[in-house]
């Protein structure tokens, strides 16, 4: 029963960004600018930690949970250092995952060729 809530929640939040690029014809950096903010307020609204406990993989894997995570963060670290430490716990929480895009993204870059 969770890989069906996995599958539903995740499709949702898919289709949402597929609408987004077919009906409203929003470029893919807007899409994904439109995911992260409404993962992160629906995150400060209490939504998506309960999408997360029902979902599982299907709420944590699309780009809403990063939105979600940033917030996350901002909100432990505000609670233990006060100001200073939104951006202590910003990069604390999503460190990882961007090093780990840049490193691929460069070992991909010397693999293969760019189209020209």
């Amino acid at each position: 029963m969770d890989i069906l809530w996995a599958f539903i929640i995740g499709g949702i939040i898919c289709v949402i960004g597929q609408l987004l690029f077919d009906v409203a014809k929003l470029t893919p950096g807007h899409t994904l600018c439109i995911l992260v903010v409404a993962g992160s307020i629906l995150g400060g609204l209490g939504i998506y930690p309960a999408l997360v406990e029902v979902g599982n993989a299907g709420a944590t894997l699309p780009i809403s949970s990063f939105g979600n995570s940033l917030l996350q963060g901002a909100l432990d670290g505000a609670a233990k250092n006060g100001f200073w430490g939104i951006w202590e716990g910003i990069l604390g929480k999503v460190s990882s995952g961007v090093s780990a895009a840049i490193i691929f993204a460069f070992f991909a870059a010397l693999i293969f060729n760019p189209k020209s």
